[in-house]
This record gives C-alpha cells, structure tokens and sequence, in this order.
C-alpha cells in the first residue's frame, strides 16, 4: 500500500531560516521538493556529489587506487612468470654460468624446434619431443660459418631462452606470491584503519549534499527577507511535524497533494511483502496516484519462483543458505541483506517441489519407498494429453493476467474516471467475464442460460469497444480505434499467455538435469554398491558438484524469468508505469 502523504509550504523569515533546518532536520519527516532547475548547474554541489562518489568507491573496494595497482601489477608479474616457466621448462634446468664458458670457449648454441618428420640427427642435440614436435640445440664454433645452420634456420623456428631456469622463475613466481601476500596484508591493514573514517567522512558528505540540495531548492520572496520551501510529510507523521512548527512559530501551509505534484512514495507493507518492495524498486516506484504492485507481485513471483524450481531437495538446501546468510554464518556479498527472502524462496519452492514431485532430481512419484498416500496428493497425469503441471502454468498464467486487467480497469477508474475508461472495462468483461461465464457454463449454468450470458457479455463487450470507447468522438473513428485494439489484443494476449509455459519448461529441465547427475553417479558406482570402496568417491564428487551447478542454474533461471513474467506480462496488462518518487526524507 502507499502511505497518504500531506503537502507542506514553509514560510521562514531568513534570519531564522537555518535554525528551521536543523529542527527540521532532527524531525526527519519532511521529503523536499525538488526543482530540476539550478541543480546540475551548482558546482559546489557537483563538487560534493563527486567527492562521495570517489569516496564510495574507495569503501567499496577496502583500499586506494595506488594499493590496488600495485597488487595488480604483483599479480600481473606472477602470471607472467608462471607462463615463462612453463615455456621454459621444456628446454630442462641448465646453468647459465655454464653456458657462459661453453661461449668463451668459442661455442656458440641456438635453440629451435621443428616438426619430428622434418628433423634430422646432425642438426643438433634433441632437448624434448613434444607431440610431433621436436626440441633441439644447435652447437656450431663461433669462428667457423656454418652451412648446416642456413638450413636449420630456413626450416625450423628458433627460440629464444630465458636466462633464466625453470627452476630460478618458480622460486622468483614464489618471492612474488611472498609479496602478494604482504601486499593483501597491507590493503586489509590500511582497510581496517581507514574504512571507518571514510565512512564517517560519507554520512557528512551525504550531510553537506542533503542541506546544499535543499538550500537549492529554496525560494527566495520579498527581496531575499522571506524563505519559501515545499516538501511532503508522511500523514502518520504529521502530528509530530505540527508540534514541532507551531514550537518554532513557524508560518506553514497543509493542503493534500494534488496530480500535478510530484509527490513521493512510502510503501506500507506487512512483513511478508516488504520482502519484495526491493523488486518493485527493480522496475520503477509506483507514482502517488498508482497502485503498489507489491502485494500482488510477492506471492506471484514466490509461486512461480517455486515452480521454476520444482524440485523440494533445492528448496530446502535455500532455506538453510537464506537462514545462515540472515544469521551472518555465511557471508556472500552479493546476497548480503537478502537472507529472509532467500529463506521464503526456499520455503516455497520445498512446498512447491513437493507437490510437483521431485527431490534432488529424483521422481518421488515413481520410487516405491514414497507412501501412496503422498503420491496421491502431487501434481502428476495428463490433461486431454498435456502434461498437467504445464496445463497449470498455463492457467495461472491466464488468472494472472486476468487479474493484471480487473486492476488496471480499476486503478484508472479511480485516476480517470469510469468515461474515460469504458474501453478498458469492455476488454475486461469481454476476457474475464467470458472466461467465468465459460466456466459456470461447464460446470453449474444450464445450455440456454449460458448461451444467453455469453451473448450479452459480447454485445456489451463490443458496445464499449467499437461505439462508446471514447464518449464524443465520431462513431467512425471511434469503430477504427476499437479494430486496431483488437488486433494489438489478439496478438498481445496470446503471446502474453504462451509466455507463463516456461513455469512448466524449466522446472522440467531443471529436474531432468538433476536425474541426469544422479544416474551419472550411479553409472560410476556400477549397477550394485556391494564391496564398492573408491567408486564412492566420484559418485559423491559427481553429485555434489552436479546438484550444486544444477541449483544455481535453476536459481538464476527462477529468478530471472518470473521477474520478466512479472515486469511485462502483468505490468504491461495492469497498465503500471513505474516512474514514481521514493519518499526520502530530510534528516540525519
């Protein structure tokens, strides 16, 4: 739900002005209105925006750039070297200092490497062979030209040697991981000495951003004798606010906000939905005179996260991840703060899985140890030869998409108006009400009463579509605009509905790769476990690893498409918008 808001105007006289701000301030209830003119343009406020950035990013990475590109370059190094020790390792350890009297004694040796049919023995002394590759060096007196060597050189590849062995780059790979190490050390030492006072140093920042924004957006009357501000407050909050003006003897005004004004949002939502404010935010903020989506999108997305899922085992291995990140057993970085709405999505996804049938890719309504009782209960069979769990997505993808459309009909009514909205409630009795009447008609509804529901529902459906959908045009233009938006809903509405038939699909894959690993396991473990000893050990690697990929493909797969369900089948059918202000108050 969204929170009622009350608008204020402030009348200060401008000695008295900043002691009003810091009272105002400490209420903390107050969002200001802003004004897009003057605020790109002030360069002391750009200047602090810039500072914050910079600082956030130096908290955000634990160290300064200078720290950092060290590491970077350390790391660099030990790539570097790695990669020449292993070119080199193919040549052997040698002594350079050997090499240096073989040279002084008048020898002069070149190393190469040439196909194996190509080599011949008097070229040089073979070094490695490396598939058909051959390693060799060349030895020729310095002072006496060498015939043999324009022939090695037209066809074989020279190389060139590190003066350095193998051996000599592994212990130099080793000092520089020694340095890497130091260098962690001294970033976590510089981390824990500097972080919490940049952090300090942000929250006064954010400080000084939030006074010089509202400073901008101050209003100057009467030859700069009188300050003029707006802003919202929150009407749970007002009692306070008052108290507070009529202490500082302050002139205001209270009026409620009107459609013009760009008021902002607070979300009212109880524990369960406040879990999935943070997805509503994804696509954009209700504006004041919408609808909250949340309510409605909580328990749909839990569904068909779960469905997406469908397997009880990875629900439950969800509920112990969100329970240990929440209790800060498990520190992820990327989940950081999301361990309660984990946990839910495990919750419903092991009730989910259940019913579907599947545990850690295993079909409990084919295995014999699964009660009958239990078996009776899940979701298994065929429906005029559709599988039924993908004739169940299809369904509550129709109610949802039902739904979306009774909500837009009602939240425009309430914007609008009923006149300006009969098309959309002609839409919506045309496809919901022919739906219910469809179904009283199979169900309790007698062959002529149900014939003569559903004639009504379409002259009434067409009347508004086609004639009255805008009151006062030309009929004409009116039976045009009604014929475009048939198509657009013909075509639109059945996309839409195919769409929820990856409920279906990718719980189905999901659960097919996890049987895939369990029989992968047991191929490993051959067809009995008697007297098997080492066979235990790829059969728990291959499933620990497979059922750990496998949950976390499906969860991003969960993830992401019930949100797409959500943010374009339903969003777009409940006509919401999303371009709303979040309320943030004025305050420390």
């Amino acid at each position: 739900m969204i929170t009622q808001m009350k608008k204020y105007t402030f009348l200060v006289f401008h000695r008295e002005y900043e002691a009003f701000l810091e009272q105002l301030r400490e209420a903390g209830v107050v969002h200001i209105t802003e004004k897009a003119a003057g605020m790109a343009d002030d360069a002391h406020l750009q200047e602090l925006l810039a500072k914050a950035e910079q600082t956030r990013k130096i908290i955000a990475q634990a160290a300064p750039d200078q720290l950092l590109t060290e590491k970077a370059n350390i790391e660099s190094r030990i790539v570097l070297t790695k990669k020449e020790a292993d070119r080199m390792a193919i040549w052997g350890d040698f002594s350079a200092e050997r090499l240096e009297q073989l040279k002084a004694a008048g020898y002069t040796l070149r190393y190469f490497s040439c196909a194996k049919k190509l080599f011949q023995q008097e070229w040089g002394i073979v070094v490695a062979e490396d598939g058909a590759t051959v390693y060799f060096v060349h030895v020729s007196k310095t002072s006496e030209p060498s015939e043999l060597l324009n022939t090695v050189l037209e066809l074989c590849q020279e190389q060139q040697l590190n003066s350095k062995s193998t051996a000599e780059l592994l212990k130099e790979v080793e000092g520089l991981n020694g340095l890497l190490v130091a260098q962690n050390a001294r970033i976590e030492l510089w981390a824990k000495e500097n972080i919490p006072a940049l952090e300090a140093e942000l929250k006064d920042l954010q400080q000084q951003i939030d006074w010089k924004r509202v400073t901008l957006n101050t209003e100057t009357e009467c030859d700069g004798a009188l300050k003029l501000l707006e802003g919202f407050c929150p009407i749970d909050q007002v009692p306070a606010l008052r108290e507070m003006l009529v202490k500082q003897e302050v002139y205001y005004q209270e009026e409620d906000p009107t459609a013009e004004d760009n008021t902002p949002i607070k979300l009212r939502n109880n524990r369960f939905t406040k879990l999935f404010e943070s997805l509503t935010g994804m696509y954009g903020w209700p504006n004041y005179g919408e609808f909250d989506p949340t309510p409605i999108l909580a328990p749909f997305f839990l569904l068909f996260f779960a469905m997406c899922m469908g397997d009880c085992g990875y629900g439950i291995l969800l509920m112990i991840i969100g329970v240990l990140i929440a209790k800060k057993k498990l520190n992820i970085a990327m989940f950081e703060g999301l361990g309660p709405i984990i946990t839910v999505l495990g919750v419903g996804t092991t009730v989910v899985g259940f019913f579907l049938g599947t545990f850690m890719g295993i079909d409990l309504y084919a295995a014999d140890w699964v009660p009958q009782a239990l078996k009776d209960v899940m979701i298994k069979g065929e429906i005029m030869g559709y599988d039924v769990q993908m004739v169940l997505a299809i369904c509550i993808g129709v109610f949802h998409i039902c739904l979306a459309m009774v909500v837009k009909a009602i939240c425009y009514t309430k914007q609008t108006g009923f006149k300006e909205n009969i098309a959309t409630w002609s839409w919506t009795l045309l496809i919901v009400g022919g739906l219910i009447a469809a179904i009283l008609g199979m169900t309790v509804l007698q062959e002529a009463v149900f014939k003569w529901t559903l004639i009504a529902v379409a002259v009434v459906s067409a009347l508004g579509i086609y004639i009255f959908n805008t009151p006062g045009r030309n009929p004409l233009i009116n039976i045009g605009a009604g014929l475009w938006e048939t198509y657009n809903m013909a075509t639109g509405i059945l996309g839409d509905v195919l769409s929820y038939i990856r409920l279906y699909a990718l719980g189905l894959a999901g659960g097919m790769l996890g049987a895939a690993f369990n029989d992968l396991g047991l191929m490993v473990m051959g067809e009995t476990i008697e007297g098997a000893t080492w066979q235990w050990i790829p059969f728990i690697l291959i499933l620990v690893l497979g059922h750990v990929l496998n949950l976390a493909m499906s969860a991003l797969g969960a993830f992401v498409h019930p949100l797409r369900l959500s943010f374009v089948e339903y969003f777009k059918n409940a006509g919401y918008e999303g371009k709303g202000t979040l309320y943030q108050p004025f305050k420390k």
